[in-house]
């Protein structure tokens, strides 16, 4: 196996463990996964990996559900093998109430995206430095087939179109959202692609 390949296994190795050890709660090996310096990113928090593991410990006790799943992965390695940005495709998976017909209904909100990171290698292992999710499309569907969902569509249309559903769930239970995040299409995320290339060639990280 070349160096480059062997390289582009062990990144996948270790955003794939970023999904199990992080749904599962197993949050000891969930940290080894983060660079020192890491930030993660998303609709309902931005800022240090420690902050996102205590903060996502308080929303399970609180009966908050989001899951992942991940598909494919493209990997750009810098060319002195320190450096990679990798993307990821992936659904994140949210369960909520919501407004119904008849009253509250159990939904689930299903968002399909890329997860765009920014890794390091440090100690001869690939750490994850900065992980800013890319949200594509999303949609939201009743957990109970029968139950008939009412959704205020004047606030649903607030949101941005790719986690228009994920960003209504979350602001329902209570979270801020973030409303400019990278889309399939857009400025911020041709921003983002930019930033990328430009750390991967050895610039600062613009956060």
């Amino acid at each position: 196996m070349n160096l480059q390949l062997q390289d582009e296994l062990l990144i996948r190795h270790m955003v794939e463990r970023w999904a199990v050890w992080r749904d599962a709660g197993d949050w000891g090996r969930f940290a080894t996964v983060w660079h020192t310096d890491g930030v993660m990113m998303a609709t309902w928090f931005q800022g240090p990996f420690k902050e996102f593991i205590r903060v996502t410990q308080e929303g399970w006790a609180k009966g908050v559900s989001i899951l992942h799943f991940l598909g494919g992965s493209a990997i750009d390695l810098s060319a002195d093998g320190t450096r990679a940005i990798a993307q990821t495709k992936m659904t994140i998976s949210q369960r909520g109430m919501v407004e119904g017909a008849d009253g509250p209904v159990l939904c689930d909100v299903v968002c399909t995206g890329r997860f765009y990171d920014f890794v390091v290698k440090e100690n001869e292992e690939w750490k994850l430095l900065h992980r800013q999710p890319i949200y594509e499309k999303d949609r939201i569907d009743p957990v109970d087939s029968s139950a008939v969902v009412k959704l205020d569509k004047e606030k649903l249309a607030t949101f941005p179109e790719g986690y228009r559903h994920l960003a209504y769930i979350q602001t329902h239970i209570g979270y801020t959202v973030k409303m400019d995040m990278p889309m399939l299409k857009g400025d911020a995320v041709q921003s983002l692609y930019q930033r990328g290339a430009a750390w991967l060639a050895g610039g600062e990280l613009v956060r």
